[in-house]
């Protein structure tokens, strides 16, 4: 019992962690970029430039942030959920990493659209011409990757019984 109340405050402090890498990255793009001419970090490239983002990923169903509060706050409570019942062993590390990303990414857009009414975004990967994002997308995106890596090579289908709602009887 120790040991799930150890990895459990680990993981709430690396989703801290995150939390706070992404809202430091928003507020210094407000504070360099907004109203200012883009920062070209490598030249045709990669900028900084400041965008707000009232829609969801690259700015599809624009002016929906109601939805998108509801819908983040249900999807976060189901991944504490699975944080909390993921057996804290070695071999569901990978899964409880990820999971640990993607809270921080969809509380970190979170926070924006309950307190500003949009998501703040500013890496532009101006090389592909891909939409503006921030830290938070990146933790989304890649952990959603990652997971369904695992989902699909690494875990079986008997690993996920820990999320069953059926008890466990004693025979």
């Amino acid at each position: 019992m120790k040991k799930n109340v150890i990895y459990q405050i680990i993981c709430y402090i690396m989703i801290g962690i995150l939390i706070f890498l992404d809202q430091y990255t928003k507020h210094w793009a407000v504070v360099r970029l907004k109203d200012n001419s883009p920062i070209i970090v490598i030249d045709k490239i990669l900028e900084f430039s400041y965008l707000e983002n009232r829609g969801a990923a690259f700015g599809s169903m624009q002016g929906k942030q109601s939805f998108f509060i509801i819908l983040t706050f249900i999807f976060t409570i189901f991944l504490l959920y699975i944080l909390y019942k993921v057996p804290k062993t070695k071999y569901y590390t990978p899964l409880i990493c990820s999971v640990v990303i993607l809270i921080s990414g969809a509380i970190g857009n979170f926070i924006d659209r309950a307190s500003q009414n949009y998501v703040v975004d500013f890496i532009s990967a101006v090389f592909i011409d891909f939409p503006i994002f921030n830290v938070a997308d990146i933790y989304v995106v890649c952990s959603m990757i990652l997971i369904a890596i695992l989902v699909t090579f690494y875990y079986k289908d008997e690993d996920f019984s820990f999320l069953s709602l059926k008890r466990k009887t004693k025979e």
